[in-house]
């Protein structure tokens, strides 16, 4: 019998329990095993394989190089094994399935909710969880095998992950309609500057981005509000609180309706970063996902839209 014939469904279990959770005590918590059965599957699965998986370190667990090739060939079986269940289950076509994603904020308040209603008016037997997190969380996520569709925005490449779409997303100044520099096409940071302005947290392109320009400016920005939460931001400009950085797609009701203007930021460097819609690399997606997948990048905003 060879290697990979030996890799046990409880062994592999519990190896991605402790990979996940980073610790022992919190595997065995999850999956309510007694901690030393866990730490005697991997101890096995380290001899079979003639290698250490783990680096044990006082604050958990860490997966070694080994580890982390093992990991993602476990989490590709598991989903695979998920996908073919599932399929089963739905041979009649897209009666039945569940998608999972996991978006950063923007596309969350609006073109998510919107894009999720549009697609169930035509298939309500596929339901869906949408978790919210920081771009590179999304990556993460998707990596991991906790969502089966990632969209967010990238600066670089993510590892293991499949961009099924990409397109350019620029960063615009929010404005109130009356504000003094809401009837121009561009402004510049600088141009920003007498006025108050609200920003995202660091985890955030826009921030990521905004911080980088300013810098090579050598422009100082003292925010008059700083949040985790866009919407808050948004609103803050729509309330004459002054200016606000975001892109296209979290505005795109208040900017219709009329509640703020949009104005692009024409700096080099504040246009560099995508929207990208991203899946597991090297995964069959299951029927249900495939064709959201499909309805998504059909329905993401043009060029001329392009959004945060």
């Amino acid at each position: 019998m060879n290697k990979a014939s030996q890799l046990q469904d409880t062994a592999m279990r519990y190896f991605l329990e402790v990979a996940r959770t980073g610790s022992i005590s919190e595997a065995s918590t999850r999956l309510n095993v007694a901690p030393s059965a866990i730490s005697r599957q991997i101890a096995s699965l380290e001899d079979l394989l003639g290698t250490v998986l783990f680096e044990r370190r006082p604050r958990g667990m860490v997966l070694s190089a080994a580890g982390e090739l093992l990991a993602a060939h476990a989490r590709k079986t598991a989903l695979e094994s998920d996908r073919v269940v599932a399929e089963i289950k739905a041979l009649e076509g897209l009666h039945r399935g569940h998608v999972r994603v996991s978006c950063s904020e923007g596309f969350a308040m609006e073109f998510l909710p919107f894009s999720i209603a549009d697609f169930r008016r035509e298939h309500e037997g596929i339901h869906f969880h949408i978790n919210v997190s920081a771009p590179a969380e999304v990556s993460r996520r998707v990596r991991h095998g906790d969502a089966d569709i990632g969209i967010t925005f990238s600066l670089t490449p993510a590892k293991d992950i499949h961009v099924a779409y990409r397109q350019p997303s620029p960063i615009y100044a929010v404005l109130h309609p009356q504000h003094p520099l809401a009837r121009r096409k561009t402004v510049s940071l600088a141009q920003l500057q007498p006025y108050p302005i609200a920003v995202p947290e660091q985890d955030t392109t826009v921030r990521q981005l905004f911080d980088i320009c300013c810098s090579n400016q050598r422009l100082l920005f003292e925010p008059a509000l700083v949040s985790n939460y866009m919407a808050a931001l948004n609103r803050f400009s729509a309330f004459d609180g002054g200016v606000s950085l975001a892109g296209e797609i979290s505005m795109r009701h208040m900017i219709a309706s009329g509640q703020v203007c949009a104005v692009r930021i024409r700096d080099r460097g504040m246009d560099v970063r995508n929207i990208e819609v991203q899946t597991l690399s090297g995964r069959t997606l299951p029927h249900a996902v495939k064709a959201f997948l499909e309805y998504l990048i059909t329905h993401m905003p043009g060029k001329e839209d392009e959004g945060s």
